[in-house]
This record gives C-alpha cells, structure tokens and sequence, in this order.
C-alpha cells in the first residue's frame, strides 16, 4: 500500500516482458506499487514491439493468432503474478488484471467462460479478471465472483455503470463460498480530453469534469459499501504539458481507492506529487460545475455515453490487430 493510513494504492498500468525482469521489480521492491494492469491495447504495444517476444513467437507456428496472443499474454500475467504473490500473501493486494476477448462485451455466456479459462490457465490466484461494464459484462462480473474469481470492473464512465458493477459484485459474493477483491475501474482523463478545448470556449474551467465525474462515481461506491470492492481510478495519465504529469493521482487521491497509472506518470507522483487526501468533494461543488456544462448547452450524457462506446472499439481494434498480426 502506497499510503498505509489511507489505505491509497498505486498499481502500474503497464505489462512488457523486459520492464517485468527489471523496473517492475525495483518499483515493487521500493514500496511504490503493490499491483498492475493491462489492457488489451498495452499488450498490443508490447507484443507488436518490444523484441522480447520474439523467440517465443518464432517456437508458436502453426497455432492461430488468439493462440499465440494468450500464450504471451499468459506467461507475462504469470510472471507478474509470480513477482507479485509476497504482497499477495502478506494481504496487501499483489494483483495483476488481464481482460477478457474484448469482442465479448455482448456475450456474457462467452465472457464467464473465457473469463474461467483464463483464471484456470494461469492458475495463479493474484489474477484479476477485466470484465467491461457493459449488460453482459455485469451477469458475467456475477458469476465470476460466485465463483470465486477476484473481478476488475473496467472501461467505467458513469455512476449507473459503476452501481450495477456493485450491484453484479454483492449478487456474486451472495451465491458464493467465499469474499473475494474486486475493483471498480472508473476511467478519467479521456473525458477531459473530450471537453476541455469547447470547455474553455465557453468560459468554463478545464480539467475538472473528469475528477469531478470520478469523484461523484467514488462516493457512490463507498457509500453502496460492497465488502472487498474499492474504487480504481483509471486513464489517469496527462497528455500534452497543459497539466502537472501527476495531476490525475494529485487530485484523485481517496481512502480506500486505487489509482493505476502509467510508470512515467507514477514517477512523477512520488518525485514531486502532492500527498493530500482530495476525496471526497463536497457534491454540491460537483453539481456546481456540471450544471454550468449543462447551462452551456453540453450534454454530458452524451458525453460520456461517446467515451464508452469509443472505448469499447478502441480495445476491440487494438485486440483485432494483435491477432492479425500474429496470423
């Protein structure tokens, strides 16, 4: 745990073989991060250019382009697991998340049994399975919790999908034998980047609507108090120099929360970061700056509805291009 007393942690949203070997080890070792994440566009970025993967590619001829992906992607889950599993076992998280066939996100059926498969072949029980927030996603989340398998919520942009996460997540722990983690990943920076150019337009402060979003997201969460599940503040790194490359862990740090970010973006939080507790905020402040987005003619629904449909596709196309190129 990052902050002990506030029980605030740092996952690094990165997996690559060689950093796995060496920098992920120090971070670890150095008391920085206690988890990671990936996605499918992270894997897509590793496998397609680190050289890392290049003798156990060249010994998987003959099998198909999922076959391949899941056999790197497993073996660096593991190895991360692996790495991992002293802070697993002393109780201070040690998970790594791996997500489920993107193209599953309207399939429960075909998501609860990949979602098993995976978690049965990596055979590690420091693994989180990705499930996206979707209606199929969240009868997945269900049954994968009753069956014991810890769940990461992910691609999380509003309230009503962040509720039916906890919703899905206190029907599974009532069927199942046994607690286990789970984490509500609620996305950030991509509404700012959305937003901000016609925000500053109208006269209205930038870089706020998605702290804010999130925010109100994690109160929610806190107060549904659903045993074993904390908010993930997620797509938390600062694009461009019109912010402080801390800024999205800066402004979001909560009790009982995780914050998954990119390593430059981790560095920068514990070189120069502020370690004051931000949350909650006041909901009254939030309402306050939603409505003037509202009162300048912004949909924000809309908004926000664009942002999970486009991330959705995003993960879906860099998945579809690993396989192809692995064909």
């Amino acid at each position: 745990m990052y902050l002990k007393e506030e029980k605030f942690a740092l996952w690094a949203d990165f997996i690559e073989r060689d950093y796995l070997d060496n920098a992920f080890r120090q971070l670890i070792s150095d008391g920085i991060i206690n988890g990671a994440t990936s996605n499918p566009a992270i894997f897509k970025n590793a496998i397609l250019t680190s050289p890392a993967y290049k003798r156990q590619l060249a010994g998987l001829e003959g099998l198909s382009g999922k076959e391949k992906y899941e056999a790197v992607a497993i073996y660096d889950i593991q190895k991360a697991a692996d790495i991992l599993r002293p802070l697993y076992d002393a109780g201070d998280d040690g998970y790594v998340s791996i997500e489920v066939d993107p193209t599953l996100c309207d399939d429960a059926e075909g998501t609860i049994a990949e979602g098993r498969r995976l978690f049965e072949t990596i055979a590690r029980p420091n693994v989180m399975i990705k499930v996206p927030a979707t209606d199929a996603g969240y009868k997945a989340m269900a049954a994968l919790v009753a069956s014991e398998i810890p769940v990461n919520a992910t691609l999380i942009f509003s309230k009503a999908q962040a509720l039916s996460c906890a919703d899905a997540f206190e029907k599974g722990q009532a069927e199942g034998r046994r607690v286990v983690d789970t984490v509500i990943s609620v996305f950030v920076s991509r509404i700012d980047r959305a937003l901000d150019t016609v925000l500053v337009e109208k006269g209205i402060a930038p870089a706020l609507a998605g702290n804010y979003n999130a925010a109100a997201i994690y109160s929610a969460i806190e107060a549904k108090g659903v045993t074993k599940c904390r908010t993930l503040f997620a797509s938390t790194g600062v694009k461009g120099d019109d912010l402080r490359p801390s800024y999205y862990i800066d402004e979001l740090l909560a009790p009982h929360s995780v914050n998954t970010a990119p390593v430059e973006t981790i560095a920068a939080f514990v070189k120069n970061g502020d370690r004051t507790v931000k949350l909650p905020i006041d909901a009254s402040r939030i309402e306050a700056h939603f409505k003037k987005i509202a009162d300048a003619g912004i949909d924000f629904d809309a908004v926000v509805q664009k942002q999970i449909d486009d991330g959705l596709e995003a993960f879906k196309e860099a998945f579809g291009e690993i396989l192809s190129e692995l064909e």
